[in-house]
């Protein structure tokens, strides 16, 4: 299975544009988002293009390929606009015999991890900040931010063939 996963979108229609170039480009069997999707949030600047009505239509022309966890910015009205389910507060898949746990990193992050069996696979954003280390056996990444990185580079993650790589969205 080929997932494109992705986060802290915060309603750039810039870079959602950008992601969708990704997503044509590698036409992956899953887009896994994990929140933030269309607001900005009080805590963050605008960022460009924000543009939250443009977002909702790009994702909704691949919402069956969609799977989407609520971040901390999500509300009830996120869940209204979009044509997909988006307010869990996790998800699980089985991928290549191994579990992948989704969340947007809020509540369960790397430093309070779920229970679950050494060697699965924790995906998080919320912190804006790529991450690829393993902690008490599970291996824990992060996609970092498609509009407001905080590690200076606006990014996604492919996982292909068992392999993770992050993918630049830069101009």
């Amino acid at each position: 299975m080929k997932l494109l996963i992705a986060s802290d979108i915060h309603g750039s229609a810039y870079y959602c544009g950008k992601l969708m170039e990704v997503m044509k480009r590698e036409n992956p069997d899953r887009l896994v988002l994990l929140g933030d999707l269309l607001y900005h949030g009080p805590r963050n600047d605008l960022p460009r293009d924000y543009a939250p009505k443009q977002v909702i239509p790009m994702f909704s022309g691949c919402a069956e390929k969609i799977i989407a966890v609520r971040g901390n910015c999500e509300a009830e009205v996120d869940q209204m606009v979009l044509p997909f389910p988006c307010m869990g507060e996790y998800a699980q898949l089985l991928v290549d015999g191994k579990v992948f746990f989704l969340t947007h990193g809020h509540h369960q992050n790397p430093d309070n991890l779920p229970p679950l069996e050494a060697g699965s696979i924790f995906l998080s954003g919320h912190t804006h900040v790529k991450m690829d280390e393993e902690r008490q056996g599970i291996r824990c990444l992060n996609p970092g931010s498609v509009s407001i990185p905080k590690d200076g580079s606006r990014s996604c993650l492919l996982y292909e063939n068992g392999a993770f790589t992050f993918l630049s969205l830069e101009d």
